[in-house]
């Protein structure tokens, strides 16, 4: 399949070249690691969503079919539909959804492997590492 529109293509070969082989993970990460975290293929649901309707940007689906095409469990799929309308990243008529504007979801998909490359390399944040920050300043009165 040719998509002519650039956007939808850079979208499309993020979403594919991150997908990531199912692999045994040691036990260690398993009972520490979030359920999110723990997915195979390390996308959020938002993004499994994003990058199936992203790869068919002239077809509109309903749920069914969304959770019959992705990992996503079928309870999720309409939760997360609606989470990602609010943010003008998926549109509706009816029954049907489909991909929002190639722009948001070409800078959404960016930033979300950007931050994932990023965590890999550099491993997961400590928050308690930040230090004071503007929430202790705003509290202080100062």
């Amino acid at each position: 399949m040719i998509i002519s529109i650039t956007a939808i293509t850079i979208t499309t070969s993020i979403i594919l070249d991150y997908k990531v082989v199912d692999m045994p993970i040691d036990i260690d990460r398993f009972e520490q690691n979030s359920t999110d975290e723990l997915r195979s293929g390390g996308r959020t649901n938002a993004e499994e969503i994003l990058g199936f309707l992203a790869a068919h940007p002239e077809q509109a689906y309903t749920p069914k079919e969304i959770y019959e095409a992705t990992d996503v469990p079928r309870g999720s799929v309409g939760v997360v539909l609606s989470r990602l309308e609010e943010r003008d990243l998926v549109r509706h008529r009816g029954e049907y959804w489909a991909i929002g504007e190639a722009d948001d979801i070409d800078t959404t998909l960016s930033s979300l492997a950007t931050a994932r490359a990023a965590t890999d390399r550099l491993g997961e944040e400590n928050t308690d590492e930040w230090g004071p920050g503007m929430t202790e300043s705003s509290e202080s009165g100062e």
